[in-house]
């Protein structure tokens, strides 16, 4: 029988994969046996990913600056053409500056919603164009963020930015169906990465992460990548339009 959890024959943009959470996801959607299409704003950033990847997959590196949006089509339309048909996308990239609610400035506001939300929608709207065109279906699977279900104080930017994923998923989700397109997002709770290392050096911001989740720690960004092979694959087939949120039991305390 055939394995739901392979990816055999897939090719998946994955963005922000030079770091982090985006290189663990990719990493996993690698091993299940997707060509994996790493972006990062610049090529040399992904460099030793790939060097990392290779033994194990097929990757492909190309550059995209997603706080540029008017570069989004072109850039599908190339890749559509170099590297083949896209039928997983993965938008890991993400931005966040915490900052109180009255000290936020518009160029801020801005900047972090063009690269969590508007980007993403972008670049699944030109991919998922191309898919519905070929009528060959596809998994796009955004990143959401325990804020798009509570307040989390001095994040007001970076919420409203991941609620608006939410929306576009669901969106997406009754909008693509019937080409047998599924929109989903993954939502994590803390991990620790270069994105928040400075959370955790903060000792008291650090005991109240950890006392607030039910597993008593942060995760570890490789366990995010049997969710992100869960959603690309057939394992998730009758799975559309659903927020999964993976953060150690955080929003069921």
């Amino acid at each position: 029988m055939k394995d739901p959890f392979r990816l055999d024959g897939r090719t998946a943009v994955v963005t922000g994969a030079s770091r982090g959470l985006g290189k663990a996801m990719a990493a996993a959607l690698g091993l299940a046996g997707a060509k994996v299409v790493l972006v990062s704003r610049q090529a040399d950033d992904l460099a030793q990913v790939a060097e990392e990847l290779g033994d194990s997959c097929e990757v492909v590196v190309r550059a995209l600056d997603l706080s540029v949006v008017e570069a989004i089509e072109p850039w599908v339309a190339e890749t559509w053409s170099e590297v083949g048909p896209v039928q997983v996308v993965l938008h890991s990239a993400g931005m966040q500056r915490r900052a109180p609610a009255v000290d936020v400035d518009e160029a801020d506001w801005d900047q972090i919603g063009t690269v969590n939300l508007k980007a993403p929608f972008f670049l699944s709207r030109e991919v998922g164009k191309r898919q519905i065109e070929a009528s060959s279906g596809g998994s796009h699977i955004f990143v959401s963020s325990l804020t798009t279900s509570i307040g989390i104080v001095n994040t007001a930017s970076y919420a409203a930015s991941k609620s608006g994923v939410a929306a576009v998923v669901r969106t997406l989700a009754v909008e693509w169906a019937k080409s047998h397109i599924r929109a989903n997002a993954i939502a994590p709770g803390y991990f620790r990465t270069q994105l928040t290392e400075g959370l955790f050096q903060d000792p008291e911001r650090r005991a109240w992460i950890n006392s607030r989740i039910p597993m008593g720690r942060p995760g570890l960004p490789e366990e995010l990548g049997g969710a992100a092979v869960f959603l690309a694959s057939d394992a998730s087939s009758y799975v559309t339009g659903a927020i999964l949120n993976v953060d150690g039991g955080w929003l069921a305390g």
